[in-house]
C-alpha cells in the first residue's frame, strides 16, 4: 500500500523531473529552430527569455529542497515513521508545486511573497517532521 509519504516523495521527484523535461523540450525547440546553438546554453538560462530563467530557477529550487524534504520522507519510509509524515505529506507536495507554479508565472513582489509563504509552509512542515521523528 502506498502511503501519502510515498506519494509525496515520488510526486516531488516527478515534479522536479517535469520541470526538467519542460526546460529541455524548450531548449531542444530553440536548437532545432536555429535560434540557439547546442552549446549556447548557460545553467541559469540567463541568455534566454525571462520565462526560461524562471523555469531554471524553479527547477533549481526543487533540487535544493529535495535533500531536505525528500530526505525526511525517505527516512520516515525507511523507519516506519510515516504516521509522523503522512498527515502533512500531500500538503508539502502541494506547497512545492504551488511555489514552482507561481515562480513560472511571475516575479512580481506579490508573486515573490506568495512563493515565500508556500516555501515557509514546506519549511515548517519539515521542521515539525524532524522534531517529531527525533523525539520518537
Amino acid at each position: 500500500m502506498q502511503t501519502d509519504s510515498f506519494v509525496a516523495l515520488v510526486g516531488f521527484i516527478a515534479w522536479t523531473l517535469a520541470l526538467l523535461v519542460l526546460m529541455e523540450a524548450e531548449r531542444s525547440r530553440l536548437v532545432l529552430s536555429g535560434r540557439v546553438p547546442a552549446n549556447g546554453f548557460v545553467p541559469d538560462n540567463a541568455n534566454l527569455s525571462a520565462f526560461m530563467q524562471r523555469l531554471a530557477r524553479a527547477h533549481a529550487n526543487c533540487l535544493e529542497g529535495l535533500p531536505v524534504f525528500g530526505g525526511l520522507l525517505l527516512a520516515a519510509l525507511a523507519t516506519g515513521a510515516t504516521p509522523v509524515t503522512d498527515p502533512l505529506a500531500l500538503v508539502l507536495l502541494g506547497s512545492r508545486v504551488f511555489q514552482s507554479s507561481v515562480h513560472l508565472v511571475s516575479t512580481s513582489p506579490v508573486a515573490v511573497t506568495i512563493r515565500f509563504l508556500a516555501f515557509g509552509v514546506q519549511v515548517a512542515i519539515a521542521a515539525w517532521w524532524a522534531w517529531r521523528m527525533l523525539l520518537a
